[in-house]
């Protein structure tokens, strides 16, 4: 039994703390921790840039985008995905050209063989070439019947083992969302409408304020602690709590009165506070080399 000690050497028995300690100190094993507020993104924060939202679009699965970057990284991606299919083109057309080389190459030998054997009539058997078996007299070598030339041999220069030339998959077209990692498109981003909290005694700039936005419906001030929706119809944005109580109802847009249904009520994936009731995923790990006896 050891000691109630952390810093105890003394014990024979290699404690869950010291184990810790060393991990951390050497830098090898896995290390988790828990996020706090400040490492988790505010519900109006661009999930790419982390910066409130100049001009905010939603994808269908309640990702909030700046419209800039968003469209930026969408057109980084289909040039890099035209960048690889050229280069899949290309290696396609060289395997063909190589088949291609292959398949006259051996029309060209059967082509030789058929005349040289004309040739060599002179009665009714014809006079096969003879095939030369290699020589082993004189090689220091295990390996018989001259294999030894067709094994790669390190130290000639001549016979050296060449690296093969990686294969290229053919790309895939489909552009992904860089959180979800589900399939994105330009024309299925949603703008999204906040509404901004009127208070003439606030004289500070919209990014300097802790309450900027509020419900376009019930004026509840939004923030990382209520969870709130977008209205696909006209990208307003909204509480869970008016849509429950109030729009459920009916299933009616309370500022335009347009029918809506159940799709067209997107949920937002608001930031978090560091409290486990709110976010799901607040422990982040990094992966290290790990050693293993």
């Amino acid at each position: 039994m050891t000691r109630h000690a952390r810093n105890c050497t003394a014990g024979a028995v290699y404690t869950y703390h010291e184990k810790k300690k060393d991990a951390a100190n050497s830098g090898f094993g896995t290390t988790s921790r828990r996020i706090g507020k400040d490492s988790v993104k505010s519900f109006d924060c661009c999930s790419l840039t982390l910066q409130p939202c100049r001009n905010p679009v939603i994808t269908k699965d309640g990702y909030l985008f700046d419209k800039e970057a968003i469209l930026t990284y969408i057109i980084a991606k289909k040039n890099e995905y035209s960048r690889k299919m050229k280069e899949y083109e290309k290696q396609v057309k060289q395997d063909e050209e190589e088949e291609a080389a292959k398949a006259n190459a051996e029309q060209q030998k059967k082509l030789d063989r058929f005349i040289s054997t004309e040739k060599n009539i002179v009665s009714n058997k014809a006079v096969l070439p003879s095939v030369e078996k290699p020589s082993t007299s004189g090689a220091i070598s295990n390996v018989s019947l001259g294999k030894r030339k067709e094994l790669p041999s390190f130290w000639v220069p001549s016979q050296t083992p060449a690296a093969k030339v990686s294969r290229i998959e053919k790309p895939d077209s489909k552009i992904y969302c860089p959180v979800s990692n589900k399939p994105l498109k330009a024309k299925d981003l949603i703008e999204v409408k906040f509404t901004l909290v009127k208070d003439p005694a606030d004289k500070k700039s919209l990014i300097a304020k802790e309450n900027r936005y509020m419900c376009a419906v019930t004026h509840d001030i939004l923030n990382n602690s209520v969870p709130c929706a977008v209205l696909k119809p006209t990208g307003d944005v909204v509480t869970i709590e008016c849509i429950e109580k109030i729009i459920k109802k009916d299933m009616i847009h309370p500022l335009t009165n347009e029918k809506l249904s159940d799709s067209d009520i997107i949920p937002l994936q608001r930031g978090g506070t560091g409290f486990a009731t709110t976010n799901e995923k607040l422990e982040a790990k990094e992966q290290k080399p790990c050693l293993q006896v």
